[in-house]
């Protein structure tokens, strides 16, 4: 398999010189393979979320290297980061955030749109992906009107949308019970099986995180193999 992301020696820290100074993570080391879905585990304010912004380009390290697709992002410019994070990573968090006054297939489509895919193919694809995760039915409802389970499948359709390199996933099942948390699970893993991206998973569910391919646990601000 080849490498999508690693993380070479990756080192955060917020308010450093002050009594509240907390370093949040620690020589991080981590790589995620084409096909592959990792299961980040740790407990609330740990540094999940600060890992996955490192690594989907929205933060920057104190110390060590972001590769992605094998390219070096450390010290691009701002503009080049922002294009890499468009074209390469998709994000898929707790709350969907989906855009209300939208429809589901238009959530889809929009952001196809924004990265230059012309309309016909951009409604294509927003479709198939769609159909992909079994709420097709639903493409011209608004947020509103669909359930907890579908607004996060459509939120992983968007996240998917520009076929990105790497799916990054911060509790994507944590607002939602067990029976729809284990249909975006199954919605997320079909996608990733068949697109073959990497996929960084944050997650307080051990029992989906045992059926990821591997876990990694974040202790004392260093990531370590899990069982």
């Amino acid at each position: 398999m080849s490498e999508v992301l690693r993380l070479d020696g990756i080192a955060k820290g917020y308010n450093p010189g002050r009594p509240n100074a907390v370093q949040v993570l620690r020589d991080a080391d981590l790589t995620v393979s084409r096909g592959e879905v990792v299961a980040l585990v740790a407990p609330s304010g740990a540094g999940k979320s600060t890992l996955l912004h490192i690594s989907g380009l929205l933060d920057t390290p104190d110390a060590g290297r972001v590769w992605l697709g094998g390219e070096d992002m450390t010290d691009l410019p701002d503009r080049r980061r922002t294009r890499a994070r468009r074209a390469d990573v998709g994000f898929v968090y707790q709350f969907h955030h989906l855009l209300p006054e939208f429809t589901a297939a238009e959530n889809v489509v929009l952001p196809q749109l924004a990265h230059g895919v012309a309309r016909a193919e951009a409604w294509a694809r927003a479709m198939r992906l769609l159909a992909s995760v079994g709420v097709e039915h639903r493409a011209d409802h608004r947020p509103s009107a669909l359930s907890g389970g579908e607004q996060q499948r459509v939120a992983l359709c968007r996240a998917l949308a520009n076929a990105p390199r790497l799916l990054l996933a911060d509790e994507p099942t944590g607002n939602l019970d067990p029976e729809t948390s284990e249909t975006v699970y199954q919605a997320l893993m079909t996608l990733v099986r068949e697109t073959g991206l990497a996929a960084l998973i944050a997650t307080h569910n051990l029992e989906l995180a045992g059926r990821m391919d591997r876990q990694v646990r974040l202790s004392g601000g260093r990531l370590v193999e899990a069982g």
